[in-house]
């Protein structure tokens, strides 16, 4: 099997900046790059391969093409490619948001839900985001928040800083505040319900869409509950998320193996290194802002350099 780095798609959002052009590599026309899909198989921005045998098709495509076990078993048969990762570059304020779980996302909308989680690449000074309420609010105060504009008040915000972790179950109410950069692991959905944006308007005078009544009815109005998952920074019945930080000279060899139950996803957040797999010989340079891909079955795996990393598999 094949080491595959990927070439992101990009959208150009409204409240999105320049920073993953202009630091993390990422290839744009766009002015903006507030989102690059690093490890896309949604048909709203498939990720490409841009080496090997499989150069210039999507990662759908390749893995098409290597069979149903470049995936592995933990990803049920025939079904759609699990998990979506993103860089995100917040200039401004996202929208006040909410993603529903599979049971109500595959009645309504025909797609995953979204269990997601953050982990926190930069963040401005006095930078924080919302991360659901600050107390148990009921249904009628929610709608008449909504309505009134005057639900910011009772969100929880929170400042963060870089490093930071936030594990984002469906019904959490939330959004990214402007300054900060994040890398986003989650389920394979676009599925999004907004709340409230600031009244703002597009490049064409107009308000972005409200999703009301879906977000009434898929958000949780409680407290968030801290979640520990030691020694992961994520885990849950979607994916696993780990960190490599190799510093290039006490700690500069790092490695495992990817069995045939998961493929693994390296996205690169930091240094430069190598990885490769000492079984076949095959080594691929690595630098912050790669994204690459090791199908199931690929055996050991080495890494080395200074190099930071967030490894995710099923």
């Amino acid at each position: 099997m094949p080491i595959l780095k990927m070439k992101p798609a990009v959208k150009d959002y409204l409240w999105g900046g320049d920073r993953l052009k202009k630091e993390w590599h990422i290839e744009t026309d766009t002015e903006i790059a507030a989102e690059a899909w690093m490890l896309s198989c949604h048909p709203d921005g498939p990720s490409r391969v841009v080496n090997g045998e499989y150069a210039g098709r999507t990662l759908a495509e390749a893995i098409a093409a290597m069979g149903p076990t470049a995936v592995g078993k933990n990803v049920p048969a025939g079904g759609d490619f699990p998990i979506l990762i993103k860089l995100i570059d917040a200039r401004d304020n996202l929208s006040i948001q909410v993603h529903p779980d599979d049971a109500y996302a595959g009645e309504h909308e025909g797609q995953f839900g979204k269990t997601e989680m953050w982990f926190i690449l930069d963040a401005e000074p006095g930078a924080f985001l919302y991360y659901g309420f600050r107390e148990e609010i009921s249904a009628t105060e929610f709608r008449e928040r909504i309505r009134d504009n005057t639900l910011l008040p009772v969100l929880n915000a929170v400042p963060v800083k870089k490093g930071d972790v936030f594990f984002i179950p469906p019904g959490t109410l939330h959004a990214i505040g402007r300054g900060i950069l994040i890398a986003e692991i989650q389920q394979s959905s676009n599925v999004t319900y907004r709340v409230y944006d600031y009244d703002r308007r597009d490049a064409q005078g107009n308000a972005r869409q409200l999703h009301i009544e879906q977000a009434l009815a898929v958000t949780q109005r409680t407290k968030p509950v801290p979640q520990s998952f030691d020694p992961h920074i994520a885990d849950c019945a979607y994916f696993t998320v780990d960190r490599i930080t190799l510093n290039g000279a006490a700690v500069d060899r790092a490695g495992g193996t990817v069995d045939d139950h998961s493929f693994l996803s390296v996205l690169v957040i930091g240094g430069d290194g190598e990885i490769g797999l000492p079984g076949t010989g095959e080594l691929m340079k690595i630098t912050r802002g790669d994204s690459v891909f090791l199908p199931a079955g690929s055996g050991a795996w080495e890494m080395t350099g200074s190099v930071d990393a967030l490894l995710t598999r099923i």
